[in-house]
């Protein structure tokens, strides 16, 4: 389990950062982070890893606090944007360096290697270099090699920006699909709010360093935690009216029912209602 527990954390000079931020990733589950530019979701993650260290709170691995622990002491698997492949490696070689640096013998971390590209699909690419191989292909290596030493969670650092659409849907489901079959929890942080709808269990959306809603994408997406939400996730319109009864709002094109979803609305206050074109009757 990944546990950010009340995390804050500024950068020096810059009133950038995260403040009070409080996560949980569950065992098998898969947690999306979306926002706007230099919303904080980057430095989420790089609490986690342990790149950055928080000023207060704590973040807890499996009910460990590794606040202080460095990031190979963490056992987190990580994928970047930029892959990281070493680029005089063949395949499996780059899938077995961190199986290498923890001391495991020669021809275990290379049967366990092969093993991690079977399973994304790159077992008859083992002996290939990263200039071999496709964007797509490189992409399937980074995901085994921070999957290959059995990790306590995976951390995803917008892995599919570099691909094309096509490839971006492709590889998004076979992500899903490896981080299921390992039951571990993972953390991905993207700026495609399609992306993060499409493959998350949970979406958590951030906002000036401060995490404004976390709930199952329907939900979000449904009932956003505010406007400036509502128009983030999705396209939406708007329509701004006011309450004049139960479940009624009143707006420049008439009367319409709204489900307030137990939240507590004085009459007469003045609200947004919103449509989701590809789900709104007219």
């Amino acid at each position: 389990m990944l546990h950010l527990d009340s995390v804050s954390f500024l950068y020096p000079g810059v009133p950038v950062g995260v403040r009070d931020v409080s996560l949980e990733v569950k065992p098998g589950e898969l947690v999306a982070v979306i926002g706007a530019s230099g919303s904080g979701k980057t430095t989420l993650l790089n609490l986690l890893a342990g790149f950055l260290t928080p000023s207060r709170g704590r973040v807890v691995i499996d009910g460990k606090d590794v606040s202080a622990m460095p990031p190979e002491k963490r056992n987190l698997g990580i994928v970047f944007q930029s892959y990281g492949l070493f680029p005089h490696l063949r395949a499996w070689e780059n899938v077995a360096y961190p199986l290498k640096v923890r001391g495991v013998p020669l021809a275990q971390r290379r049967e366990r290697a092969l093993e991690a590209l079977r399973r994304v699909g790159m077992g008859n690419r083992a002996e290939n270099g990263p200039r071999e191989l496709s964007g797509g292909q490189q992409q399937r290596v980074a995901l085994a090699r921070a999957l290959v030493f059995q990790p306590r969670g995976l951390l995803l650092d917008e892995p599919l920006s570099a691909l094309d659409a096509n490839l971006r849907v492709e590889m998004r489901d076979e992500i899903l699909r490896v981080q299921r079959a390992a039951g571990i929890a993972a953390l991905l942080v993207t700026h495609d709010q399609e992306e993060a709808l499409s493959i998350a269990d949970r979406v958590a959306v951030m906002r000036e360093g401060r995490l404004v809603q976390v709930a199952p994408p329907r939900e979000l997406y449904d009932a956003p935690a505010d406007e400036e939400t509502a128009r983030f996730v999705g396209e939406a319109n708007l329509w701004r009216g006011s309450v004049v009864a139960d479940g009624c709002v009143r707006t420049p094109v008439g009367d319409l029912t709204c489900n307030t979803r137990g939240h507590a609305v004085d009459f007469h206050s003045d609200v947004s209602r919103v449509f989701h074109r590809e789900v709104s009757h007219l």
